[in-house]
């Protein structure tokens, strides 16, 4: 499973864009093929994979290409996009398990045929329709899949709604729930990540989101990604409580004692094993 707090989307097809990727400090890049590349910049934008994967690597950062649904454009953009330095590819408009048993194979075969080790570069299922949230779990369960999110702006189309947080609240759960139970990584907000003018009330959803155990998000504006960084990542005060819930419990496993009270309530099992998690977290992103 990989650790990404922020995934920031680029189109693959702009030099400028590309080239400071780098500089913004989130986790992953998404090199976009899909919906902020014009269709007669499409074939311009896969030429420039091989280039770009490299460039916004520098710093460390994980690569996602997202590719487009219509089956000829998504060969080609696979074709272009099963290279070295690419760790997943978002596959948009996923149908179902059968639509992904087609991604796994042609990616293994591309993997194969260029040397490269075959299963590597993992999925990313993008849920964007009713029908296919109602297959989430066996979408979760397929092939190369290691990451799912909900298209809220299609998904809330398709419903012939608004991508409100109201509107989107219970299927954003449902993908939680989906990707929690079969090992992969739920991705989002609870609400849309089109707006981005108000940064505080940004921040007040992603805090919300991380409560509903979303793993981080991706956004369109660079002035997101510290937002992204600092929500997902735990806070001194949340290292603090959980140290001192791990100490606690492990002075009474050594008493015998199956419970115990920390900071003026009881602690249990559950409660312990989150505390170690958020401390796997921590250090993983050095905070704390």
């Amino acid at each position: 499973m990989h650790h990404w707090r922020s995934l920031l989307y680029v189109p693959a097809h702009v030099e400028k864009f590309v080239g400071r990727a780098h500089e913004r400090g989130a986790d992953a890049i998404i090199l976009d093929l899909e919906d902020s590349v014009p269709e007669a910049q499409k074939p311009a934008a896969r030429a420039a994979l091989a280039g770009a994967v490299p460039l916004v690597r520098q710093r460390g950062a994980g690569v996602i290409v997202r590719i487009n649904r219509p089956l000829d454009l998504a060969v080609r953009d696979v074709e272009a996009a099963v290279i070295p330095g690419v760790d997943v590819l978002a596959v948009t408009k996923t149908e179902g398990p059968e639509h992904l048993r087609l991604m796994n194979e042609l990616i293994g075969r591309i993997e194969a045929a260029r040397g490269m080790p075959v299963g590597g570069i993992g999925i990313l299922a993008v849920v964007e329709d009713p029908g296919a949230l109602s297959r989430a779990h066996a979408i979760a369960a397929s092939p190369r899949v290691v990451m799912m999110t909900l298209g809220g702006e299609d998904y809330a189309t398709a419903l012939r709604g608004e991508p409100t947080e109201d509107v989107l609240l219970l299927p954003k759960q449902q993908i939680i729930q989906a990707a929690r139970a079969h090992d992969v990584a739920p991705y989002g907000v609870i609400g849309t990540l089109a707006a981005f003018g108000d940064l505080p009330a940004y921040a007040a959803m992603v805090r919300r989101s991380v409560a509903f155990g979303f793993a981080g998000a991706s956004c369109v504006h660079p002035a997101q990604v510290p937002v992204l960084n600092d929500a997902f990542s735990p806070s001194s005060d949340q290292v603090a409580e959980a140290r001192r819930i791990v100490a606690a419990a492990r002075d009474a496993a050594v008493k015998g004692l199956g419970a115990v009270a920390v900071d003026g309530r009881m602690v249990d099992k559950p409660i312990v094993e989150r505390a170690e998690a958020l401390l796997e977290r921590a250090a993983r992103y050095q905070t704390g």
